[in-house]
């Protein structure tokens, strides 16, 4: 079975009921999440084995945290008990034209304080095939940039294939350093780069050829884009970007582009007009994406579609975490999206 090591920090997210706005009511929905543990734990759900490494404290929320990444096939063995706090996310959901708001609450959480030394990369490394980091990580702290620098040099150093989503977060840039000196230094150890348009120019400082953000898909602007990313770094053999067109909090056009070895490919476009919950809409397809570049092999085409279709059922389902299996993702890939029940 592939092994697929990500590494970052998850959080409590803590949510106001359905639409309403922060304490509306004097209650906020508790679950987890986070960009690399979300990814883990789909991998997982569709049939690979997902690893998660992190720092978490060691208390009562810390262990609520790695039950939830258990119950879902995840494997927690490297996650270390250390001093710090678990980091808080809260998140109101928008509608209609009222937009999603999310607060952040992490500073010295346990993996914020941990640095290089702190984790045992060779052990961590062993037997395992792929290994995918965000953009969030190294975001949070300078320990945490050096650490994501290990971490990526090490993975190459044990013959893994390297993800990274440069998920560019503009209220966690906050240490003196802007993200495209980071990034800058972890992309020429990466194999896949997973972005949208924002992401590439905030986090890599690659301008777009063509105005991107116009609300209508231009082919050729991506492909230049994508071209711009390879031709800058040479490592890199795959880059994917999501193509969200934001129609409303509740509507979205989802479709995605990429750019590999065997060529360029745009996926199926969804129109999904009833949106439940956006947020780990990105870490699912970066997740449907790595499976689909593992399970496919050269098809990378279908791996682009799988990761789509992925990412458009997380839209379906509440909390951080994507719980669509592979037998659902296939089906909407094979057409089936008329949502009926069945029996």
């Amino acid at each position: 079975m592939d092994k697929i090591i990500t590494f970052g920090e998850i959080m409590l997210r803590l949510k106001s009921p359905e639409h309403e706005r922060f304490f509306q009511q004097p209650r906020l929905e508790a679950t987890f999440g986070g960009g690399e543990a979300n990814v883990a734990v789909s991998l997982s759900i569709l049939g690979k084995q997902g690893v998660f490494v992190t720092a978490l404290p060691d208390n009562p929320i810390g262990a609520g945290a790695v039950s939830a990444l258990r119950s879902y096939g995840v494997d927690v063995s490297f996650i270390k008990k250390t001093k710090g706090r678990m980091g808080i996310y809260y998140l109101e959901s928008g509608a209609n034209q009222r937009a999603s708001n999310v607060v952040y609450d992490r500073e010295y959480t346990s993996i914020s304080l941990a640095k290089p030394g702190d984790f045992d990369w060779n052990t961590i490394f062993a037997g395992a095939n792929w290994f995918h980091i965000t953009g969030i990580t190294p975001a949070l702290t300078e320990s945490t940039a050096a650490l994501s620098l290990e971490a990526v040099k090490a993975a190459k150093a044990a013959e893994c294939r390297v993800s990274i989503d440069l998920n560019y977060r503009k209220k966690l840039w906050n240490y003196g350093k802007k993200a495209s000196e980071i990034m800058s230094g972890l992309v020429p150890y990466a194999d896949v780069i997973i972005a949208n348009e924002e992401d590439i120019q905030k986090a890599l400082g690659i301008s777009s050829p063509v105005d991107v953000t116009s609300g209508e898909l231009d082919t050729k602007a991506y492909k230049a884009l994508a071209e711009k990313v390879k031709a800058a770094y040479p490592n890199v053999s795959v880059v994917a970007i999501t193509l969200r067109e934001s129609h409303s909090a509740d509507y979205n056009g989802w479709s995605a582009a990429l750019h590999g070895k065997t060529g360029f490919y745009l996926s199926k476009k969804y129109e999904i007009t009833d949106i439940v919950d956006r947020v780990g809409g990105g870490d699912s397809f970066a997740a449907g994406l790595i499976f689909g570049l593992l399970e496919f092999g050269s098809d990378e085409e279908k791996a682009l579609n799988f990761a789509t279709a992925a990412s458009c059922l997380k839209h379906s389902i509440p909390g951080d975490f994507n719980l669509a299996t592979r037998k659902e993702v296939e089906a909407l890939c094979a057409g089936d999206g008329s949502g009926r029940v069945q029996r």
